[in-house]
């Protein structure tokens, strides 16, 4: 069974050789870059010819024409700063010989928040369906958030995804400024509506859901501090639909 992987990439030169590196046994590599200025399309041709640049429609959009550059009978899906461990690798290679049915796989995430990697804040086990049988799945075509969909069976491994989400407070701001923006015009579109106090109450409730009900206070101090970018990123998200509803 020939597996390859879908990466797609900005400005991600300081984590996707890592990624990459952890890959390099499948059969093919491909990677969508949407106007990189740093050194990732460089270091990204090291490991495959497979690497095309393009605009930016949009996190689905953008996955999908990555999917329709594949050709192995499997795919993985991986994000620029998310890694396979060896055990990952050895699960992968398993299943896919002997699918039992499935078209596609759940795989664990462990995520890391400024350094420390997550067991509470509903971070763990974090379940994302990133491997499956290349023609019977696809992204949604949601501009972030996006998900597989896939037409069959799926079923679950036991060995997990790394993820290094935030690295400093200055990464997540200026992702967390991004993504509600993103979030909010996509709620738009969809005929959704906010107000300054709804904002105020789902911040409100983002956070003690993260920190108490959630397990955010067994994470130490990056559980207090996630918590509260948690609240801060849905604050902002629905004040930003408000100023759009507004314009």
């Amino acid at each position: 069974m020939s597996l390859s992987v879908v990466i797609i990439t900005k400005n991600e030169e300081a984590g996707i050789r890592r990624c990459l590196e952890s890959v390099k046994w499948v059969d093919e590599i491909v990677v969508l870059d949407s106007g990189s200025t740093d050194a990732t399309v460089r270091i990204c041709r090291e490991y495959t010819q497979h690497v095309h640049e393009t605009d930016w429609p949009g996190f689905g959009p953008q996955k999908n024409r990555a999917l329709e550059q594949a050709t192995g009978e499997w795919v993985l899906s991986l994000d620029a700063d998310e890694w396979v461990t060896p055990d990952l690798r050895e699960e992968i290679l398993n299943i896919i010989s002997r699918p039992d049915g499935a078209v596609a796989f759940r795989v664990p995430r462990l995520s890391s928040f400024c350094g420390r990697f997550m067991r509470h804040s509903g971070w763990w086990p974090d379940y994302v369906t990133r491997l499956f049988r290349r023609g019977a799945a696809r992204f949604s075509d949601d501009v972030v958030h996006e998900r597989v969909i896939a037409e069959g069976k799926t079923g679950t491994l036991r060995q997990p995804i790394m993820h290094e989400t935030f690295v400093d407070l200055d990464e997540l701001l200026q992702k967390m400024n991004n993504y509600s923006s993103l979030a909010a015009r996509g709620m738009r579109d969809g005929g959704r509506k906010a107000g300054l106090a709804g904002a105020v109450l789902r911040g409100l409730w983002a956070f003690i859901r993260t920190y108490f009900l959630r397990g955010g206070f067994l994470d130490g101090r990056e559980g207090f501090m996630l918590a509260v970018a948690t609240a801060e990123g849905t604050y902002y998200r629905y004040v930003k639909l408000m100023l759009l509803d507004k314009k």
